[in-house]
């Protein structure tokens, strides 16, 4: 199979060791392949033009609390970047030249434009995947400082995440150290193929969907549920040697699944069709 120049590049990016992968270039290399046309230097420039207009006014000492402050400023009042609460599955929220373009997003693509800003600036921040909301924090030991992209560039604590999940869930819920654990570059990218993928398969865009579960397991080639789900496309699309391979692959990695009896039962009508 031969694959666009834009999967081409993303593969070439995310197959360097995580701590090297390029977030911002890898993200809109995920946007080039909907847009071919998509300038990806061009949106990189304009990264650098953001994180240009903060920096005169970074004080001498980085203090965390006042560079996001300065951060904040720039994005939210002065360049009017705003959580898209109106259309929040519109795929163009995840797309980082739409997001740059239209100065709206979801959580993870403002957190991913706000690590991006924030880099640039010396000041390294990393992504938090929380339970219902992506966060981000300075990159300071023991510092328990987060911030919502997603609302404005809000400030914060633990408490403020405690109540923020009783809110989410309706019920009181027991923090776990894990909530606040940092994400890897290539985890980062999978949440933002995630998102995708479940948003063309409620579109029926299957097509899509598919492209959006490849480049996931170009990131985790073992991802059970990927394999699971590209296998049961691959299925409906009569595409049968593919599927049969991604169906067995999954229930020797999940020889538990609780789907098992289902997936079995689409291996015998593989069996039955070929």
């Amino acid at each position: 199979m031969e694959f666009s120049i834009a999967r081409q590049q993303f593969f070439q990016e995310v197959r360097q060791p995580d701590e090297q992968i390029n977030l911002e270039k890898a993200a809109l290399y995920i946007a080039q392949e909907t847009r071919p046309d998509l300038d990806v230097d061009a949106y990189l420039t304009k990264l650098d033009a953001i994180a240009k207009a903060i920096q005169p006014h970074l004080p001498q000492e980085s203090y965390p609390l006042r560079v996001v402050q300065l951060i904040n400023h720039h994005l939210y009042e002065d360049l009017g970047f705003v959580g898209n609460e109106t259309d929040y599955y519109d795929p163009r929220n995840s797309f980082l030249n739409d997001v740059i373009d239209r100065r709206t997003g979801i959580p993870i693509t403002l957190s991913l434009l706000y690590l991006a800003i924030a880099k640039r600036l010396a000041f390294p921040m990393v992504g938090i995947g929380m339970p219902g909301h992506f966060l981000i924090r300075p990159d300071v030991e023991e510092m328990e400082l987060f911030v919502d992209a997603f609302h404005g560039g809000e400030i914060l604590f633990l408490q403020d995440c405690q109540n923020r999940l009783n809110q989410m869930y309706g019920q009181p819920v027991e923090m776990q150290p894990q909530f606040f654990e940092s994400v890897t570059n290539r985890q980062f990218l999978a949440r933002m193929l995630t998102n995708l993928k479940h948003i063309y398969l409620s579109r029926g865009e299957i097509s899509a969907c598919l492209s959006a579960i490849e480049r996931i397991l170009i990131l985790f080639p073992d991802a059970p549920l990927e394999l699971r789900d590209r296998g049961v496309i691959y299925f409906r699309t009569d595409r049968w040697i593919e599927a049969r391979q991604d169906l067995e692959r999954y229930l020797t990695l999940m020889p538990l699944a609780e789907d098992r009896e289902i997936i079995q039962t689409l291996l015998i009508q593989i069996e039955n069709s070929s």
